[in-house]
């Protein structure tokens, strides 16, 4: 039985809120109702402070202030976000105790379009890592198999989701930390291209691949979110005339040519699963491999730059992952950083030659279903390195990526876990990829 939010939508709720059939303060009680402890999806309720501004939402819609489809809804936060008021813990001992002044940019945007804060989320500490289970706070459990990884680093914000204790939620990605437990607990999450959300007053894990996303229920409901934080996107047009290469309805082309990019590591039942949705896209490959490599001279480089002097001074406050990882980061050589950028240019380029053929990429979100928590290793290698396989190139990249819920596989002990599809398109495409989700039936 999920949160009062399960099955609602952003358009749904608002016409809602407009006929008088619900108030702002009503939904906050209503998700403050639906909250599970047991999944661990919240460091922070922020009760009084939600209520508050929902009253001033419902007052302004009275007074014929409307400002737009986020007005009177509650969303979530992840907690390396800064909410004015409230702590910023990180998932670390490190920050135990720790208040924010100031709103992050990305919370000024979503109080301007008249949304109201419930809370905070939980994270991976620092965000560093995609399982959802390694933070002071304890593990962020998966809905749907609660001895299951929620998958992360967001991993309060898709729970918080996926649950049903609010119909939106804020969360940030470097390696695939939206679109990881997005896909993990099956809803949909959106990664923006680079630098379109600001990061601003958000904690850095790598400044030079750190975008902030969106998590909703509902494709839609990304588009929807996006779009009230940022403006409309501009719709660019399909490259391709005729019938599309994804079986669009009718034989039409509602978002043009869809590329299927071969996973170099994928369980079967969840690449059969996926691939059903692009039956007829034409197969091609990328050098993931050394994208990898990209992405984890880049990200170590960085993410050290941030904590070195925690690591040198308070080692014994970090989660032991954490600081194994950190360790493993300072031995990384300079040079792999100063070929790592270099390569990123060229990689960029053979992207963009490939989506001069093709309008969108698709490939299978997470190559396995959530793995049982504190698992480090599955059938297909160990968990760190498969949870961003196929979800960190778009980070080196900064494209706009967006994973969606392509149904189920079944999994060990007798539960069907979800599955999620990812879609990349190149800057300023985002348009393209809404469209797609819209035509896929999981």
């Amino acid at each position: 039985m999920g949160g009062f939010f399960t099955g609602r939508t952003l358009t749904g709720i608002g016409r809602d809120l407009r006929s008088g059939r619900e108030s702002a303060r009503g939904l906050v009680a209503r998700a403050l109702e639906s909250v599970d402890e047991d999944l661990n999806a919240f460091t922070t309720l922020d009760a009084e402070g939600a209520e508050s501004a929902a009253r001033w939402a419902d007052e302004e819609l009275a007074s014929g202030v409307d400002r737009g489809p986020l007005h009177g809804v509650p969303v979530a936060v992840k907690d390396i976000i800064d909410v004015a008021g409230l702590p910023t813990g990180m998932g670390s001992g490190h920050f135990a105790g720790h208040v924010a002044e100031t709103d992050a940019a990305c919370v000024r945007m979503l109080r301007d379009a008249g949304a109201v804060i419930l809370g905070k989320t939980g994270t991976q500490e620092f965000a560093f890592g995609g399982s959802g289970d390694v933070s002071v706070n304890g593990a962020v459990r998966n809905p749907r198999d609660r001895e299951r990884m929620s998958g992360g680093s967001s991993s309060g914000s898709a729970v918080a989701v996926a649950s049903g204790t609010v119909p939106l939620a804020i969360g940030t990605d470097t390696g695939g930390s939206v679109r990881i437990p997005s896909a993990f607990c099956g809803i949909a999450g959106f990664k923006p291209p680079y630098g379109v959300i600001p990061a601003d007053g958000v904690f850095p894990l790598s400044r030079s691949l750190d975008h902030v996303g969106v998590l909703a229920a509902t494709a839609d409901d990304c588009r929807i979110a996006y779009h009230a934080l940022t403006g409309p996107a501009v719709a660019v047009p399909s490259r391709v005339d005729g019938p599309s290469a994804s079986g669009g309805p009718d034989g039409g082309a509602p978002y043009g040519r869809v590329a299927w990019i071969e996973p170099p590591v994928c369980d079967p039942e969840v690449e059969r699963r996926v691939r059903a949705l692009f039956p007829d896209a034409p197969s091609e490959r990328i050098d993931f491999a050394g994208l990898r490599q990209v992405f984890l001279a880049i990200e170590y480089s960085e993410a050290y730059d941030v904590h070195a002097e925690r690591v040198a001074e308070a080692p014994g406050l970090f989660q032991p992952a954490t600081l194994g990882r950190l360790e493993e980061a300072g031995r990384m050589p300079g040079w792999r950083l100063v070929r790592a950028l270099r390569e990123r240019d060229r990689y960029a380029e053979e992207i963009a030659g490939l989506l001069d053929r093709y309008d969108l990429l698709a490939m299978p979100t997470m190559p396995i279903p959530a793995p049982r928590i504190g698992a480090a290793e599955v059938g297909l290698g160990p968990l760190t390195a498969l949870l961003v396989s196929l979800t960190s190139p778009w980070n080196v990249l900064g494209l706009p990526a967006l994973t969606v819920p392509a149904g189920t596989v079944p999994a060990d002990g007798g539960v069907d876990l979800p599955v999620g599809a990812q879609l990349v398109t190149r800057r300023g495409g985002e348009s393209l990829l809404f469209a797609a989700a819209e035509h896929l039936a999981p």
